[in-house]
C-alpha cells in the first residue's frame, strides 16, 4: 500500500508542476494571450496564499520548473536503435532531474517525511546514476 500511495502522491507532484508550467507560461505571455498591456495586471493585488499566482512566485515553483526543463532537455536525445543504451541513456538525465527536485524540496520543503524521502532519493538515484555511467564507458559509450 505505502508504494501505491507514493506512486499517487508522485503523479500528483506531475500534475502540480505541468500547472505550475502552464500558469508561468501564461504570466510570461501576458494577460489573456494579448501580451503585455502595461497596468492591466495591477489591479490584481497581491498573489493569495494556494492561487496559481502565488504558486508562480514561488521560488521553490522557479526552481522546480528549472529543474525540470534542464531534466526534458537531457533526455531529449539522439535514440541509438539499442534499447539498451537509449534506455540508460534517458535515465541519467532523468534521475540527475529528481535529484535535483530532491535537494529543491530540501531546501524549500517543511514536512518530515517528504525530506526523509527526499534523502533517500537523492541516495539511491546518485548511485545508480554511476552504476549507469559506468555501464555506458564500460561499452565505450
Amino acid at each position: 500500500m505505502r508504494m501505491a500511495q507514493w506512486a499517487a502522491g508522485l503523479a500528483a507532484a506531475g500534475l502540480v508542476a505541468a500547472a505550475a508550467g502552464l500558469g508561468l507560461a501564461q504570466a510570461i505571455g501576458g494577460h489573456g494571450g494579448h501580451g503585455g498591456h502595461g497596468g492591466h495586471d495591477a489591479h490584481a493585488g497581491p498573489a493569495a496564499p494556494g492561487t496559481a499566482a502565488a504558486a508562480e512566485a514561488a521560488p521553490s515553483t522557479l526552481a522546480f520548473i528549472a529543474a525540470n526543463n534542464r531534466m526534458h532537455a537531457g533526455m531529449a536525445l539522439a535514440f541509438t536503435g539499442d534499447a539498451d543504451v537509449d534506455f540508460i541513456r534517458g535515465m541519467i538525465p532523468h534521475h540527475e532531474g529528481a535529484v535535483e527536485m530532491a535537494r529543491i524540496v530540501l531546501a524549500h520543503g517543511r514536512d518530515p517525511e517528504v525530506q526523509a524521502l527526499a534523502r533517500a532519493i537523492i541516495a539511491a538515484q546518485e548511485e545508480e546514476i554511476a552504476w549507469m555511467r559506468a555501464w555506458l564507458a564500460a561499452r565505450g559509450l
